[in-house]
């Protein structure tokens, strides 16, 4: 990658980290025109969801609230627990599988909205964790490039992490849903929306 491709995608990656809060609206308003849920749709689809939301609840439980930060990417500690063990950026996992689930979930435009919701957001937090590993490496040089080693950046990663580099936080679940707030409400308004255009038969606009 050229200097020119690298330093576009941090300057891309530093508006996502800023406006990730709101880089979903245009897909949860396709989502409700297009909506065409089926049983079979609402069942797989909240199933991905769910899975999701644990894994983000699981990760909050231990990273804490600085995980809401919208300005500047960064971290006061490097934390290598639970699912950080497993994977080095566990929510943006579960916010891929949240986002897919729910478009599952609607079944609106599907596949078409369902396939370019996974591959934006692996594109937006690709450009994202690239900020972030820049900041790591540099707060934490060594530990990081040997949890670098040991942990892949979105897909599982089942390895025994060097002592060296775990880290000491405690699983305070309480703290996670104190965290997750915001998400889960969201979620639930989400979840209650879509089954009330199935109950219903709603339709906005025809696929």
């Amino acid at each position: 990658m050229s200097f020119s491709e690298a330093d576009m995608l941090k300057k891309i990656g530093t508006f996502f980290f800023r406006n990730r809060s709101y880089t979903p609206i245009p897909f949860i308003v396709l989502l409700f025109l297009f909506i065409n849920p089926t049983s079979v749709s609402l069942i797989a689809g909240f199933g991905i969801l769910i899975c999701g939301e644990i894994i983000r609840i699981w990760a909050v439980s231990y990273a804490g609230s600085e995980t809401r930060t919208t300005g500047c990417v960064g971290g006061t500690e490097l934390i290598t627990q639970g699912p950080y063990s497993v994977v080095r950026n566990p929510l943006y996992a579960g916010n891929i599988m949240i986002y897919l689930g729910a478009g599952i979930m609607s079944m609106a435009l599907f596949p078409w909205l369902q396939v370019f919701a996974f591959f934006y957001y692996l594109f937006q937090y690709y450009c994202i964790i690239i900020n972030e590993e820049e900041y790591l490496e540099s707060a934490f040089p060594d530990t990081y490039l040997l949890y670098k080693k040991n942990v892949h950046r979105i897909l599982p990663a089942f390895r025994k992490l060097p002592e060296e580099i775990k880290s000491k936080k405690k699983f305070d679940l309480k703290k996670g849903f104190k965290s997750e707030k915001k998400t889960l409400i969201a979620i639930a308004l989400i979840v209650s929306l879509i089954l009330i255009f199935y109950i219903f038969k709603i339709k906005l606009l025809a696929a």
